[in-house]
C-alpha cells in the first residue's frame, strides 16, 4: 500500500480550495517577468504566498518552456520543527497537495541513502513548510514528474553537493533550494543585509550564515556543486515581505535566484 504524505499548510501558506490555489498561481506566474534563462538550479522562497509568492513565481515561470523536458525535481529545504545532522529523505511514496499527489522518485532516493549523511526521517517531513510550499508551483508549471524531497539540517556544503551531484542527471533534472533570507530586521537593514547575501550567492560563495538565510546549509552545497559544474547564477528578483505584504517595521527577505550553464545565458 502506497504511504502518501499530506498536505500539512494547505489553508494557512496557501489556499486550501484547488480552484482557488490554481487561479493565484497562475494569476502570480502570469505577472512574472520574462527573462530568457533555461536553469538548470533555482533558489526560491518558501513563504505564505500573500508574501513570498510574487517572488517565487519569477523563478517558476522560467519552467514554462520546460514543462515536457523536466521530468524529476531535486528539492532541498530546511528544517524548522525536527532538527537532522545531514539531509533527511522521507518514508512516503508520495506528497500531497490539493492540486494532487506528486511520486516520488524512488530510484533516486536509493541512490543517495548509502551516503553517511542521508537518512530517512518521517518526522522531518511532516510538518516542514519549506518544502510543501514549492509543489502547487511545480504542479502548475511542470507536466508529469517525480520528486526527491530532501530537508536539510546540519549538513555542510560538502554533504549537499555530493548529494546534489550524485542526483544532478541531464536536462531531465531540476533542483530547487527553498530558503528565506533575513528574518525580522527593520526594512532598510533588511535591504542592506539581503543584498549582501546575494553578492554572496552571485560570486558562488558557499559561506552564508544561517541568520542571512535559513536554507543557507541547502544554499551553500548548491553553492559548491554550481562551481564545480560550471554554471552561473542571475538574481531573478529581491524584496521582502516590507514590499509584497506592507509592514516594514520588522520583514522577511526573499530572493528568486536561476543557475544556468554560463555560456547558455542570454543577455
Amino acid at each position: 500500500m502506497s504511504v502518501i504524505r499530506p498536505a500539512a499548510v494547505a489553508g494557512m501558506f496557501y489556499p486550501g480550495e484547488p480552484g482557488r490555489l490554481a487561479r493565484d498561481i497562475r494569476h502570480l506566474i502570469e505577472e512574472a517577468q520574462p527573462v530568457a534563462i533555461r536553469p538548470k538550479a533555482l533558489i526560491v522562497p518558501h513563504a505564505g504566498y500573500i508574501y513570498s509568492g510574487p517572488v517565487a513565481a519569477s523563478a517558476y515561470a522560467l519552467l514554462k518552456p520546460l514543462r515536457d523536458v523536466i521530468r524529476r525535481v531535486v528539492l532541498l529545504g530546511p528544517v524548522h520543527r525536527v532538527w537532522v545532522r545531514g539531509l533527511a529523505l522521507p518514508s512516503a511514496d508520495g506528497f500531497e497537495t490539493p492540486l494532487g499527489t506528486i511520486p516520488l522518485n524512488q530510484a533516486a532516493m536509493d541512490a543517495i541513502l548509502g551516503l553517511p549523511q542521508v537518512e530517512q526521517n518521517a518526522e522531518a517531513h511532516a510538518w516542514e513548510h519549506s518544502l510543501e510550499v514549492q509543489l502547487p508551483f511545480l504542479q502548475s508549471v511542470l507536466g508529469d514528474f517525480t520528486l526527491v524531497p530532501l530537508a536539510v539540517g546540519g549538513a555542510s556544503p560538502m554533504e549537499v553537493a555530493e548529494v546534489l551531484v550524485t542526483l544532478w542527471g541531464g536536462e531531465e533534472t531540476l533542483i530547487l533550494v527553498s530558503s528565506d533570507l533575513s528574518h525580522y530586521l527593520a526594512y532598510a537593514s533588511a535591504q542592506e543585509t539581503d543584498r549582501g547575501t546575494v553578492e554572496h550567492i552571485l560570486g558562488l560563495r558557499e559561506d552564508l550564515r544561517s541568520e542571512q538565510a535559513c536554507g543557507a546549509a541547502a544554499i551553500n552545497g548548491l553553492l559548491l556543486a554550481a562551481r564545480r559544474k560550471g554554471l552561473a547564477a542571475h538574481l531573478l528578483d529581491l524584496r521582502n515581505s516590507g514590499d509584497t505584504a506592507g509592514d516594514k517595521s520588522q520583514v522577511v527577505g526573499y530572493a528568486a535566484v536561476a543557475f544556468d550553464e554560463a555560456e547558455a545565458y542570454v543577455h
